[in-house]
């Protein structure tokens, strides 16, 4: 009990929404699961300052071309996916990242099963 109190008390601190524990550790891959045919997310952290979010895209899955205000940076954590900006793909593997920046066209798409960590800073 007295870790959700603590996690209660720095999410209302800081101003955090999060789903996620603080002062645990965890595996971002263990965090997000893969799903049939769909893309799943799950926040990490969300607020005034931005968001870092965990991805798990099903093979063939994507998220189609649009921009975003902030610069943004990719991070593969499992299985292989494609950023495409402003018309040039690139293919990323566990390790790799890639920045996307603002108020450019970009897209994602899952050539296998992959999982990407997005950190937006505004």
């Amino acid at each position: 009990m007295e870790n959700k109190f603590q996690y209660a008390k720095a999410a209302q601190v800081t101003g955090a929404k999060t789903a996620f524990p603080t002062g645990e550790k965890f595996s971002m891959t263990e965090k997000v699961a893969y799903a049939e045919g769909s893309v799943v997310s799950k926040i990490i952290i969300r607020n005034e300052r931005g968001n870092i979010t965990l991805f798990a895209f099903d093979k063939g899955e994507f998220l189609s071309e649009h921009t975003a205000p902030f610069d943004a940076i990719v991070q593969v954590l499992d299985g292989v996916g494609e950023v495409v900006i402003n018309g040039l793909p690139f293919e990323l593997h566990p390790g790799e990242s890639i920045i996307m920046p603002a108020n450019v066209p970009h897209a994602v798409n899952a050539v296998e099963k992959f999982k990407m960590l997005l950190t937006m800073i505004k």
